[in-house]
């Protein structure tokens, strides 16, 4: 898709930053997709994504709907990981896609302007094609060592942050691995915000676990200033 292809975005779109959380739910916690969502966001969380590769259709779409009436209560961002269906059908904000998902270019022609779309990015060059397609925000990533997602390769270390940011102008999520003790490193290389998910679900308390993070983000934002 070239340039001039692209839909028309209106300005007012929000921008995708800050404290950016995914939700994974824990049987044996007895702690739900909503729950994890819930908690993020009474710490502060700007941006919650339901992710599950495991759920049925509707169990998702039924997840998302919840988390949906959270994130509007909270004034944040409800983004749907993989599903565009599911995105569309529960009226997420957006949708983040993956190397083996929807081609950006593909969603963006059936979503219009109706969704922000977010893509992995693991090189310029692939940050590069998405924003060309019309992704909204980068997710760029593995930047450390992660147990959370299986696929997720060897860690590519903040300074891929860097050479990313060097190419587009693209809000860059940083994700994979990070947490309360090198979150810094992450913003200090550049990134608009961090993607957490064990650092929020699997801590003892996922409120404060989420203020810690929001107050790291904002403590740096305001010293760049």
């Amino acid at each position: 898709m070239t340039r001039a292809m692209k839909p028309k975005m209106s300005e007012a779109r929000p921008r995708v930053e800050g404290l950016y959380v995914i939700t994974r739910a824990d049987p044996c916690r007895g702690v739900s997709h909503a729950e994890v969502a819930r908690a993020a966001l009474e710490g502060g969380a700007r941006v919650v994504q339901l992710r599950d590769k495991n759920a049925t259709t509707r169990q998702l779409l039924e997840a998302a709907q919840t988390i949906r009436q959270l994130t509007r209560q909270a004034g944040a961002l409800f983004f749907v990981n993989d599903r565009l269906d599911v995105a569309l059908a529960a009226e997420a904000d957006g949708v983040h896609l993956g190397e083996n998902d929807l081609p950006v270019e593909t969603a963006r022609k059936l979503a219009g302007s109706r969704l922000l779309i977010g893509a992995s990015a693991s090189t310029p060059e692939e940050a590069l094609e998405a924003a060309e397609a019309g992704a909204d925000y980068l997710g760029v990533g593995c930047i450390f060592a992660t147990p959370s997602k299986e696929d997720a390769g060897p860690p590519l270390g903040v300074g891929i942050i860097r050479r990313i940011k060097a190419v587009t102008s693209l809000p860059i999520i940083a994700v994979g691995g990070i947490n309360a003790k090198n979150a810094r490193a992450v913003l200090e290389a550049g990134a608009d915000g961090i993607a957490v998910l064990s650092a929020i679900s699997r801590a003892q308390d996922m409120t404060a676990a989420a203020r810690n993070l929001v107050e790291l983000i904002s403590t740096f934002a305001v010293r760049q200033k």
